[in-house]
């Protein structure tokens, strides 16, 4: 279902759900494991501990990938497969 807000200029011009993509910033996350903060993307799923070397991941925020029909050119095909592929892996709470 496209929520009302979609139009057609949006796949062109880029919609404002798809900046956190296309425009990615830094976050901390702090390891589970060893505490260590590590800096991650805002586009990245997950990463590997700077201290512990463990994978470390975060919650991926539902985004217009799972209901823009634009969403792969957008953002561009490889990232969208990637983003996709680990937000259909996160548990559902």
């Amino acid at each position: 279902m496209v929520p009302a807000c979609y139009n057609k200029n949006m796949a062109k011009e880029g919609c404002p759900g798809s900046r956190e993509i296309t425009n990615p910033y830094p976050e901390e996350i702090r390891c589970r494991w060893c505490g260590m903060i590590n800096e991650i993307w805002s586009d990245e799923p997950e990463m590997e501990c700077k201290g512990c070397k463990k994978t470390i991941s975060r919650q991926m925020a539902c985004n217009c990938l799972l209901w823009c029909p634009g969403a792969k050119q957008c953002v561009g095909e490889q990232k969208y497969e990637n983003l996709l592929k680990s937000m259909k892996n996160q548990p559902r709470h």
